[in-house]
């Protein structure tokens, strides 16, 4: 047998290596971006609190890395964006802004040729965990009804999951109780009386809401708001709106002529308030002397709208005409309808001098 030259070999090696390169070269160029062949998906319940996991689908031509970006969509599954604050993993815990809302996840396959993307379809609508808010115990006002005082509301009990969080809106509503109106600005949970709000009543809206709905409770209207210290003038409330255990009282008097000089009739004022202050419109007032030989009677007078009473006396021969002297008036201011002595009615003496 004959020897192969040596040279041959090297020739032949040389086109080997040739061919392999080659052959490389053309792989590395047929090399394909990854593509989805099945949609990736989402399983768990589409419900706030629940947590949601993503499977990355199918995909060809060897991935070799995964990305997620999940979406918040409309309630049809369009509109889509993507969720900030990190919602890029294979995992993701519904909240309570997804309420309503459907969810997809985008998952992007990389390799070293490139990038592909596919699209989940969407979860069903996300629902509420929970109940919506409901009223187990009225709101309530508390503190002292009296211009100048601060008041504070009371929620009240709800029941609801989550919790309830709640909002305040005070209102001022006539002395029945009707025609209230939002007081500007006035929506924390406490609130100072002011000069307005003087012979009115209050009251407070409370809504609680949490991720399931909002439920509105109101508070019953207060008792009207008495002014900050007794006035004898201004307009006054009705006797209607006195009821114990308030009482009435006699604050202020004034006798036309003062002193009394002679036995001509002269004319007692009487003003009326009771214990919270407010001048009384429509209180009887009655007033004889005493001795009650000293005067004649005379028939009872009703307060006007300032809370003033006045009533003619027309002293008889028996009052002495003294220096020094004095004429005592006894005085009852009375509820009409109430017994004489009793009810929310008071009783006082008074005197005018008597200066010959």
């Amino acid at each position: 047998m004959h020897a192969i030259p040596r040279k041959v070999f090297v020739i032949a090696g040389a086109a080997t290596a040739a061919l392999t390169l080659t052959a490389v070269a053309l792989a590395v160029g047929r090399a394909t971006a990854p593509q989805n062949t099945s949609l990736p998906s989402i399983s768990g319940a589409a419900r706030d609190g629940s947590t949601l996991v993503a499977s990355r689908g199918g995909w060809a031509h060897a991935p070799t890395a995964y990305t997620y970006q999940w979406q918040r969509c409309d309630s049809s599954g369009g509109g889509c964006l993507p969720i900030a604050g990190g919602a890029t993993g294979t995992r993701y815990t519904v909240t309570s802004a997804d309420v309503g809302q459907r969810l997809k996840v985008a998952v992007t396959a990389t390799n070293s040729a490139g990038s592909g993307s596919a699209t989940s379809r969407p979860t069903d609508v996300v629902k509420a965990t929970g109940t919506a808010p409901v009223d187990t115990s009225p709101p309530t006002i508390s503190g002292t009804f009296k211009e100048d005082s601060t008041l504070t509301v009371d929620h009240g009990g709800w029941s609801g999951s989550p919790a309830p969080s709640y909002t305040y809106q005070w209102q001022r509503c006539d002395a029945t109780g009707g025609g209230c109106v939002d007081l500007t600005g006035a929506s924390a949970t406490t609130y100072k009386a002011v000069t307005a709000d003087v012979g009115n009543t209050l009251r407070v809206k409370v809504t609680a809401a949490n991720s399931n709905g909002s439920t509105l409770a109101t508070t019953t209207e207060t008792p009207l708001i008495a002014p900050a210290k007794a006035t004898s003038g201004g307009k006054a409330i009705s006797i209607t709106q006195v009821s114990l255990p308030n009482r009435l009282t006699i604050d202020n008097l004034h006798f036309t002529p003062n002193p009394l000089r002679s036995r001509g009739a002269f004319v007692a004022r009487f003003h009326v308030s009771d214990t919270r202050g407010f001048s009384i419109q429509g209180a009887l007032v009655y007033a004889i002397g005493l001795p009650y030989s000293w005067t004649t009677n005379a028939s009872e007078a009703t307060t006007d709208i300032t809370g003033w009473a006045s009533i003619t006396m027309h002293p008889t021969s028996s009052m002495p005409l003294n220096r020094g002297g004095a004429l005592v008036l006894f005085v009852r201011a009375r509820k009409p309808g109430d017994d004489l002595l009793a009810g929310v009615s008071t009783r006082r003496l008074v005197q005018v001098g008597i200066r010959p």
